[in-house]
């Protein structure tokens, strides 16, 4: 499965990677299966890694905004 940045979930993400863990932890890939694998995990990773981080400054926007409407009132 390869998605590009934009067209894939948070959670599809994870869960690809999750199952990629698990491959590589019970060995069921070749030498050279193994590195595209590894490849594909750490793309992965800064996916899910971005879409975190996006959140987490959306999250701290609200909050910024919520305290200032709070210490007005």
């Amino acid at each position: 499965m390869v998605e590009t940045k934009s067209k894939i979930s948070f959670e599809d993400a994870l869960m690809e990677l999750e199952q990629i863990a698990e491959k590589l932890e019970r060995q069921d890939f070749s030498l050279e299966e193994s590195l595209k694998a590894y490849e594909r995990g750490m793309e992965l990773k800064k996916i899910c890694q971005g879409i975190l981080d996006t959140a987490e400054g959306k999250i701290e926007a609200l909050t910024k905004d919520e305290s200032k409407k709070t210490n007005k009132t």
